[in-house]
Formats: structure tokens, C-alpha cells, sequence
């Protein structure tokens, strides 16, 4: 990939994002991996989230695009968790689901990036 840029980078991260956020919330779904269907769904929008994040690493710190990705899939994750299993986070949960929203805010928009 080499028309690759900053931009092209986290149009990738976001996409690899959504796929490991259809991945996750399939898991329980998958019921051990007994259930067909979410089970293939699940591994392959994961297998392709770690495709697009290993083009992604050559562009952003791959500490900075592990941050984002886990960050933004935990608390997608959660919002998935309340409205499909009905599994409400207390206060305490939320007020550090809030700090990480914020930590990747700022490591995103704070670090400077160098591609290589």
C-alpha cells in the first residue's frame, strides 16, 4: 500500500474499529463458538480488523492505534452491551468509560506522528 497516508491510516482505523466492534458483540452470541453463523461473522469481521490495523501500524504509533482502537471498542462495546443485554454500567463505570473516551481524545490529538 503505497498511496497510503495520515488520512487513508485512520479511515483504515476507523473501518478496523467497526469490524472488532461487529466481531466482539457477536461473541456471546457465538455461545462457545457452537452457533455457527455469529461464530463465522464474528471471526472473520475480527480477522479482517487486524488486517486493516497491521496497514495501519506502519503510519501511527502502534501504541497510539492500540489506544484508539480498544479505547473507542470499549466503550462502543458497552453502549452495544446495554441496549442488546440489557447490562447497565453503574456510576463508577461510566465516569472511567468517560476517562478513556477522553485519554484517546487526547493521545490522538496531543502526540505528534511520524510516519516512518
Amino acid at each position: 500500500m503505497t498511496t497510503m497516508n495520515l488520512t487513508y491510516a485512520y479511515i483504515f482505523l476507523a473501518f478496523a474499529i467497526v469490524l472488532e466492534i461487529t466481531g466482539t458483540s457477536l461473541v456471546k452470541d457465538t455461545e462457545g463458538f457452537t452457533k455457527w453463523i455469529p461464530s463465522i461473522i464474528c471471526l472473520v469481521a475480527i480477522c479482517l480488523a487486524y488486517y486493516l490495523m497491521s496497514h495501519v501500524v506502519g503510519y501511527i504509533p502502534i501504541g497510539i492505534t492500540y489506544a484508539t482502537w480498544s479505547g473507542l471498542g470499549i466503550a462502543a462495546i458497552t453502549i452495544i452491551g446495554i441496549f442488546k443485554y440489557n447490562q447497565i454500567p453503574n456510576v463508577p463505570t461510566i465516569i472511567g468509560l468517560i476517562f478513556i473516551v477522553l485519554g484517546v481524545i487526547i493521545v490522538n490529538t496531543m502526540s505528534d506522528i511520524k510516519v516512518n
